[in-house]
């Protein structure tokens, strides 16, 4: 996004965390779902996302309209964020429909974050709710879900390719989702993977799940560190290397594993940009290079 549709997005989350520190699980389901729907109908309606969307209308009339076609469909609390979503400054008609399906996102996180926990008493914030339990409720486990997923279906190019094949419609991929999730995972984690499915900011099924465990991630203040090893580490490495990189980012890392014996040795980590690859595979391939460069 662009700075002002940015500036537009953090005024729409920023209403969103206020409500979720006093509502449910449950109640935080419902309204991503609302929000999801109309994204959905935003995806689908251009002139209307050109309507939502438009400068030279004040914000205010932007936020009318769309009370005006939603009032009794939707319900207080989703339409008051849509609300706060329209007003604000949009670059783009398109930043406008990807802002809607973020923030129905972050309301679905926000949803795994607060299962387990009771919301606060009336006058009690959320910290108060929270203490005595799991900080972020079932986001980890989410994160984590989203990722085997990931793994489960590159390891599988029949089903990687049903998954991403776009000619076969969302509909029938999303049962398909349903299908290998179902009493598998956290409803939270088969509505997010049914989202990308349907192409997360217009980014295919691959690199939809993939944001999405970095948008798990980043609600737990956490980076996302990739590792790819040649076996399984034990528990202890895996202990030692994640304290290594929180030492070295400032901040806790989520692991990601993945087991390849093809880098036959060592280690190879990302996080965001950075790439450090102690790996015996990228060894050899240096020394072969180095090889062949003095012939």
């Amino acid at each position: 996004m662009q700075a002002a549709s940015r500036e537009s997005y953090a005024a729409a989350q920023e209403r969103l965390d206020a409500y979720a520190d006093q509502a449910s699980s449950a109640d935080l389901a419902a309204l991503a779902d609302e929000v999801l729907a109309v994204a959905g109908l935003l995806r689908s309606q251009p002139r209307l996302r050109r309507a939502l969307s438009d400068p030279a209308r004040a914000g205010a009339d932007r936020a009318g309209l769309l009370g005006s076609l939603l009032e009794g469909k939707v319900a207080e609390h989703p339409l008051d964020l849509l609300r706060v979503l329209v007003s604000g400054r949009w670059s783009a008609p398109s930043q406008l429909l990807d802002a809607a399906e973020r923030l129905g996102v972050d309301a679905l996180l926000a949803s795994a974050a607060r299962a387990g926990q009771a919301p606060p008493a009336p006058g009690e914030g959320g910290a108060a709710a929270r203490a005595g339990s799991t900080p972020h409720g079932e986001l980890g486990e989410v994160e984590d879900e989203l990722f085997r997923f990931g793994q489960i279906v590159a390891g599988d190019p029949g089903l990687a390719a049903a998954l991403g094949d776009v000619s076969a419609g969302v509909p029938r991929r999303v049962e398909l989702v349903r299908a290998l999730l179902a009493e598998r995972a956290r409803p939270a984690t088969v509505r997010l993977a049914e989202i990308a499915v349907a192409g997360f900011g217009g980014r295919g099924f691959t690199s939809s799940l993939t944001r999405l465990v970095e948008l798990a991630a980043e609600r737990r203040d956490r980076h996302i560190a990739y590792v790819t090893v040649a076996e399984p580490l034990a528990e202890a490495d895996e202990d030692r290397l994640g304290a290594r990189l929180a030492e070295m980012y400032g901040r806790e890392v989520s692991l990601k594993i993945t087991v390849d014996p093809g880098v036959l040795g060592g280690v190879r980590v990302r996080v965001g940009n950075d790439l450090y690859d102690g790996t015996v595979a990228r060894r050899l391939a240096e020394n072969r290079n180095a090889l062949a460069g003095t012939k």
